[in-house]
């Protein structure tokens, strides 16, 4: 079986000397150690400032919404469930605008007519969908004209930089996850990096139960931290990570080449460098992508449809200024294997099984 994903394994030499150090100290959670110099590593790594340490990447656009202020967001359809369940949960009112039908990032253009429909949103959330940047400069713009802020959902970004600098830099707040699944992971966990220092220092309490060192309880918090266990299978994933970045963009390409001619791509960033998070292709409609993969199952290929269906069509309570890329995307997408663990032979087999049936 050639698996649609496989995550990294921690080495596990290294990670148990960092584990017999966490158990030397008996300090486990609660801001230890190599918590701090996980967040510092990632900051220098990175590119970024204000990055605070979460328990998952669900706290994360949670945490980040309170820390700004968000009570209605306007939101991108195309997206894993949680970039805006994430609100919802929370309580906060949720609009759909749609997106572009080339980069399937949320499109400038529907957010600028949601806003001139009367949107009221005082926060976007748009998603770098497959690590694809969206448009941030033409988002930045509009957010000043309709006084909203931006919070960008940069789970699948993790090392894309824009003309050199990271797209975690962008909008008032970026979140990642580190779960299993994704390019860098701690198991369970996520970050959030914030615009400014005093946001920053918000979230800190807010993951703490509302605690500030030597003051106490000042406000209404919960419990999203990252203990000293996963902190420690983040310090050792993060000293592969250039290898597993550079295996994966290598991957990438390799399919991209193979594959331009008889499938449709999203279109990238032109200024953007890429990670291989994911390997997404857009067929003609829903019948042949439902085909294609079963065809591929035959043989042994796992892929998979994501993601579907558009986020609108779950919550169908929410107001939607428009969402028909969207759908179209969200029944035409499937994502190949792609996982540091894949080998070229893989890809190749795959572009090979791909190419006999189209």
């Amino acid at each position: 079986m050639i698996a649609l994903n496989s995550p990294v394994k921690p080495n596990l030499k290294k990670l148990n000397k960092l584990l017999e150090q966490v158990n030397d100290n008996g300090w486990y959670t609660n801001f230890g150690p190599l918590h701090k110099e996980l967040t510092a590593q990632l900051e220098h790594y990175l590119g970024v400032k204000n990055l605070l340490l979460t328990n998952n990447g669900t706290s994360a656009l949670q945490v980040a919404a309170k820390a700004i202020g968000t009570r209605s967001i306007l939101a991108t359809p195309f997206s894993f469930v949680a970039t805006v369940s994430a609100f919802k949960w929370q309580k906060d009112s949720l609009a759909f605008a749609d997106i572009d039908k080339n980069t399937l990032n949320l499109s400038p253009d529907s957010v600028k007519q949601a806003y001139r429909k009367g949107c009221k949103a005082d926060t976007l959330v748009a998603t770098h969908v497959y690590g694809n940047p969206c448009d941030v400069i033409g988002l930045d713009g509009l957010s000043k004209k309709n006084n909203f802020q931006i919070i960008y959902d940069a789970c699948h970004a993790f090392g894309i930089q824009l003309s050199g600098n990271s797209v975690l830099n962008y909008g008032d707040a970026s979140t990642l996850s580190f779960h299993a699944t994704k390019i860098f992971h701690t198991v369970e966990g996520g970050a959030i990096v914030f615009k400014d220092r005093v946001n920053f220092e918000k979230a800190e309490e807010i993951i703490n139960f509302g605690i500030r060192e030597k003051r106490g309880v000042v406000g209404v918090g919960i419990n999203a931290k990252l203990n000293e266990y996963q902190a420690a299978v983040g310090l050792v994933n993060l000293d592969e990570i250039d290898n597993i970045l550079e295996y994966r963009s290598e991957l990438f390409y390799k399919y991209c080449e193979g594959l331009k001619d008889i499938v449709e791509l999203p279109l990238w960033h032109p200024e953007a460098n890429t990670n291989g998070a994911y390997m997404p292709i857009l067929l003609k409609n829903n019948s042949q992508m439902y085909s294609i993969a079963q065809t591929l199952s035959e043989k042994n290929i796992q892929s998979r449809n994501y993601f579907e269906p558009s986020l609108d069509k779950i919550f169908v309570d929410s107001h939607n200024y428009g969402t028909r890329n969207s759908v179209s995307a969200s029944e035409r997408i499937l994502c190949l294997p792609m996982h540091a663990h894949l080998k070229l032979e893989d890809v190749n087999k795959v572009i090979k099984e791909l190419r006999a049936i189209l």
